[in-house]
């Protein structure tokens, strides 16, 4: 059986974001266990239903092809002012989209917060399980996977602490497996 293929999508748009360095960590770590391509949420537009139809915006349908594609996905998100950024769920707004069909429905999905600060984003986490639930995807149940004082974990714009990669990965395994019990069913 082939690799599995997993978005890994950042939530920042900055260049070199604490997002983006855990998301090149990760792929560093597990780039032979699985086919991870990055994807980032720039060319998204802003969610306008009027334009969400037959022909929606490139960006928006270049975004839910990546997730239909993808046979899960990680999504790595900081924590702005208590809560998720609005770039990430303004992206979670056009996967979810037609309601009940979203092409985020029974996708397993691995959700990983940062933070400068020492809750690591646990605000952000919350609000993205909700999220994730009104999308219908699969939210892997592990611990929480929150990166605290993150800046003080980066390296070169890669997350290279050893004991936080390998919290990370465990919840990685686990949507690895998610991933191939939902190719046996």
């Amino acid at each position: 059986m082939s690799k599995p293929r997993v978005l890994v999508i950042p939530g920042s748009l900055r260049k070199g974001s604490h997002s983006a360095a855990v998301a090149q960590g990760l792929m560093h770590t597990a780039g032979e266990l699985a086919d991870l391509q990055l994807l980032t949420l720039e060319a998204v537009p802003l969610y306008n239903a009027d334009l969400d139809g037959e022909h929606p915006p490139a960006g928006a349908a270049a975004f839910k092809k990546a997730i239909h594609d993808s046979d899960g996905v990680v999504l790595i998100s900081p924590e702005y002012n208590y809560g998720m950024p609005g770039v990430v769920k303004n992206a979670l707004d056009w996967a979810s989209r037609p309601g009940f069909e979203s092409v985020l429905k029974n996708k397993p999905v691995l959700i990983i917060t940062s933070s400068p600060g020492l809750m690591g984003g646990v605000r952000a986490q919350a609000q993205l399980r909700q999220t994730l639930m009104g999308t219908l995807s699969r939210v892997i149940s592990v611990p929480e996977i929150v990166i605290t004082q993150v800046g003080n974990q980066i390296e070169e714009g890669r997350l290279t602490n050893a004991t936080t990669l390998k919290f990370m990965m465990a919840g990685f395994h686990t949507l690895l497996a998610e991933i191939a019990y939902g190719r046996k069913a």
